[in-house]
């Protein structure tokens, strides 16, 4: 008896709490279970006095009364210890994972979900599904925690059909109901339809892929070569003023920190320029990836409830013409120090134009390359005046006769109507923003304890251009800079932190931008946008597109 039992312990064990029998009943299926178990089974069960096996379905009405087998009891009785049968190994549930709905005392993980039950099994609980016939056109699929979101919340019907006209999945019932008329489908036919455009979109993220390596690889030449141009020089520059008198030698270390300067704030703006291209290139790998996860997935109505988010994800705009002013020729340098060996006279003014020449320009230069430095803001809400309200997901602030009740916050703006964005930047950003009403204000600023009590435009903790109706000024420290340029509603901003760099430039509707004014300065904390909003204005942070 005892060799039988050892070859086969599960047929000692109860199917429901998967523990060995107590108080063991036998039902007249022939099934074994613990009384306990089978009652609290039933107690869950009734439905109008009908009563099932848990493993062969089998019906009974009315309930069995339930004796305890002596057959079974003895039997267990008289094993010993080690003798007794344990469970069969099953698989626990970890976290994450979807538990069996008919587990009692031990929840284990579930291995398939019924659509027509609408329940999860694990995989003793599973076997009627396969064993009986009464389950024969039961539809199992993959577990899903979310079996719900499968169901229809007005008939509790399975999912079944999809919707054109509202581009939502539904059940047949609502085919017949609010649905009725409409153009509709079968998941599985709207699935196969939504297959097609996988194809084209799996396409589209492969050539955004391979344009962003091009260009990672052309930036990274340009990069190199900008390296050795800028080390030529300066090896040059040594050399040459090494025979030089000494006036000619106090020039050349400013030479010398000119062109590394520029040197370094292009270099400073292609280094951020590859930190974006390998994050879009991430996003794309990512973005086809879940693609690919979507494409194999048998769950139709898993399908098409989550292929539109994927279709709406916004995709990175692939240039056709890479252009990035990344050059800066210093050729120009052993030209004019040939010319100072011959003309010691003029050596003063020869060397000042060298750094006057390298010093000139170097910010990019069409809208499309200040968009390549493109960041992303968002306001805080925690900084924000009690008259300023936020609202597009943080990107837009509008000025309201009625002051709110905002929770205290100890960077909250309490004496000027401003307000800053969460993001403090310290490389090279580009943003653009698109105003409205009497007057605001765009800046930059540290952040610390002295803004929260200061208007941007009276600290020299902040740079800021006010714009209005009659025209822009900058303002810095409290003083004062006319600008005479018109501005447009829209207004960019570069920031080259490194290279101490601030410019604010008008954009015109077709795309022209103007500069407006240009700070060269050194900045030593992040800097975080900001902005003060007038009475019955407001200000967007836009987009690129």
């Amino acid at each position: 008896m005892k060799m039988a039992v050892s070859s086969e312990p599960h047929a000692l064990s109860c199917s429901i709490c998967l523990d060995v029998l107590k108080s063991p009943v036998t039902l007249h299926c022939g099934h074994s279970y613990c009384m306990d178990c089978v009652n609290a089974y039933w107690d869950e069960e009734d439905k109008a006095g009908v009563y099932s096996c848990p493993q062969c379905r089998h019906t009974f009405s009315p309930r069995p009364v339930l004796n305890k087998s002596t057959v079974l009891a003895d039997l267990l009785g008289k094993m010993s210890g080690e003798d007794r049968p344990t469970p069969p190994a099953m698989d626990e549930v970890a976290p994450g994972e979807v538990e069996c709905d008919f587990c009692t005392v031990r929840k284990l993980k579930a291995v398939k979900s019924c659509l027509v039950c609408l329940a999860s099994y694990c995989a003793t609980h599973l076997q009627p599904h396969y064993e009986s016939a009464a389950f024969k056109r039961h539809k199992l699929v993959e577990v899903s925690a979310s079996i719900q979101e499968k169901i229809c919340s007005k008939h509790d019907k399975l999912l079944e059909v999809y919707c054109r006209n509202d581009g939502q999945c539904i059940c047949l019932l609502c085919v017949m109901d609010d649905h009725k008329g409409h153009d509709t489908v079968s998941a599985a036919a709207e699935r196969k339809e939504r297959q097609k455009q996988f194809g084209k979109k799996k396409q589209r993220y492969q050539q955004g892929i391979q344009e962003k390596e091009k260009q990672l690889r052309q930036l990274r030449q340009k990069m190199k070569a900008l390296k050795c141009s800028g080390d030529a020089a300066v090896n040059q520059n040594e050399k040459a003023y090494a025979e030089i008198v000494q006036m000619a030698d106090k020039r050349r270390c400013a030479v010398r920190e000119v062109i590394r300067v520029q040197e370094e704030a292009a270099m400073s703006r292609a280094e951020a320029l590859v930190v974006r291209l390998k994050k879009e290139i991430c996003e794309l790998r990512k973005a086809e990836d879940d693609l690919k996860q979507l494409s194999l997935t048998e769950d139709h109505i898993k399908v098409l409830q989550r292929c539109q988010s994927i279709f709406d994800r916004p995709e990175t705009e692939v240039s056709t013409d890479f252009n990035i002013h990344l050059h800066t020729s210093f050729d120009f340098v052993t030209r004019a120090i040939s010319e100072l060996r011959d003309k010691l006279e003029n050596l003063g003014k020869a060397v000042a134009e060298i750094s006057e020449t390298i010093q000139a320009d170097p910010d990019p230069k069409t809208r499309q390359e200040f968009f390549l430095y493109s960041c992303h803001l968002s306001l805080d809400p925690n900084t924000a005046f009690a008259n300023l309200i936020l609202s597009e997901g943080n990107s837009m602030v509008t000025w309201i006769k009625k002051a709110q009740r905002p929770p205290h916050h100890s960077e909250r703006f309490t004496k000027y109507d401003q307000v800053l964005c969460t993001e403090g930047l310290s490389g090279v950003c580009y943003w653009e923003v698109e105003w409205g009403g009497p007057r605001v204000e765009v800046a930059v600023c540290y952040k610390g304890a002295e803004l929260e009590e200061s208007c941007f435009a009276y600290t020299d903790q902040s740079w800021c251009i006010s714009l209005s109706n009659s025209g822009c000024t900058f303002w810095h420290d409290e003083i004062k800079t006319r600008i005479s340029i018109p501005c447009s509603s829209t207004v960019g901003v570069y920031l080259n932190h490194k290279a101490g760099i601030l410019s604010f430039y008008t954009v015109s509707d077709s795309g022209k931008m103007r500069l407006l004014h240009r700070v060269q300065t050194t900045f030593s904390k992040p800097l975080y946008p900001g902005f003060m909003v007038s009475r019955g204005s407001s200000v967007r942070i836009l987009t690129p597109k």
